[in-house]
C-alpha cells in the first residue's frame, strides 16, 4: 500500500496518521474503521465478485466506500497497518458455533504488534471495540462485554465474550491467499450463513445500527429499536446509515447445491 493509498485509507475512516506505532494509534485506528466501515454480505446477493487482492479490496472499501466481512475488512486493514509500520500476522479462526467449531480459516484475525501482542479484528461483526491485549491472562473491559482468551489445544486460543467462546485463533501466521478457498465456500454455499442472509451493520457513537434484509435495527446499550422499512426506504437508509450507494436492494438468493 503506497503513501498515497495509506492517506485515502485514512481519510475514510477519519483517522489521522499516528505519529507513534504504538497501543494507543492501534486502539483509534480499530474503533474509527468499526464506526467508518460496516460489516456486510451484501456483495453476495448483489453477484458481484469477491477478491481478496489488495488492489480490488481497496477499490471496494476504500474508493467505493463500501464494507465487507472478515477476509475483505481485516485483509485490508492489515495492509494499512503494515503500511504505517504495525508488524502484522495474518490468523485463522474457527468460529464456535451451535454444534462446535467451524472449520478452519473460517475468519481471519490480526495479530499485531505495537507495545506487545495485540488481536485486532475489525471484521467480526459485533466484536470488542478495541483490540484484545493477547499477553494479558485475565478479563478485558470492553464496551461491548467482558473478553478473555483462554489456552487452546495445539497452541490455540479461545476468545470468549462474557464467559461464552466466540473463535478460536492459531498460532501461525497464514498468507491473505489461504483464506481464499474458504472465502470462495461462504459466498456460494447453501450451507453458509452468508447466502441465507443480509446484513450490514457498523459501530455507532452510541451503539449499534444494523439493516437486516428490510429490518433497521438501532440498539443503544440494553434498547432496541426495530423499524421495518418499505422496499423503497431500504436504498435509502444503506447510504444514511452506512454511506453504501447501491442502484438496487439486494436480496437473498439461497444458491442451489
Amino acid at each position: 500500500m503506497d503513501e498515497r493509498q495509506i492517506d485515502a485509507y485514512l481519510h475514510r475512516i477519519d483517522a489521522a496518521r499516528p505519529e507513534r506505532v504504538d497501543g494507543a494509534a492501534l486502539r483509534e485506528l480499530h474503533v474509527r474503521h468499526l464506526r467508518a466501515v460496516p460489516f456486510e454480505n451484501l456483495g453476495i446477493h448483489l453477484g458481484e465478485p469477491i477478491s481478496l487482492e489488495e488492489d480490488a479490496l481497496f477499490d471496494k472499501i476504500v474508493t467505493r466506500r463500501r464494507g465487507g466481512f472478515c477476509y475483505e475488512l481485516n485483509g485490508l486493514f492489515a495492509a494499512l497497518l503494515t503500511g504505517l509500520g504495525f508488524p502484522v500476522a495474518l490468523l485463522g479462526a474457527q468460529v464456535h458455533g451451535r454444534t462446535g467449531l467451524g472449520p478452519p480459516f473460517d475468519h481471519l484475525a490480526l495479530r499485531v504488534e505495537a507495545d506487545g501482542p495485540w488481536l485486532a479484528d475489525v471484521g467480526f461483526g459485533r466484536h470488542s471495540h478495541y483490540p484484545l491485549s493477547l499477553a494479558f491472562p485475565g478479563e478485558q473491559a470492553d464496551p461491548d462485554g467482558v473478553f478473555r482468551l483462554e489456552p487452546a489445544p495445539y497452541g490455540d486460543t479461545d476468545v470468549l465474550r462474557d464467559g461464552r467462546p466466540e473463535y478460536r485463533i492459531e498460532a501461525r501466521p497464514r498468507a491473505l491467499a489461504d483464506f481464499a478457498p474458504t472465502c470462495w465456500w461462504q459466498r456460494t454455499s447453501p450451507d453458509s450463513h452468508f447466502t441465507k442472509s443480509l446484513v450490514c451493520s457498523r459501530l455507532t457513537d452510541t451503539g449499534r445500527v444494523t439493516l437486516s434484509g428490510s429490518t433497521l435495527i438501532h440498539t443503544t446499550g440494553d434498547d432496541r429499536v426495530e423499524t421495518v422499512l418499505a422496499d423503497d426506504e431500504v436504498l435509502a437508509a444503506y447510504t444514511r446509515e452506512f454511506g453504501v450507494v447501491l442502484d438496487r436492494v439486494p436480496t437473498v438468493s439461497v444458491p442451489v447445491g
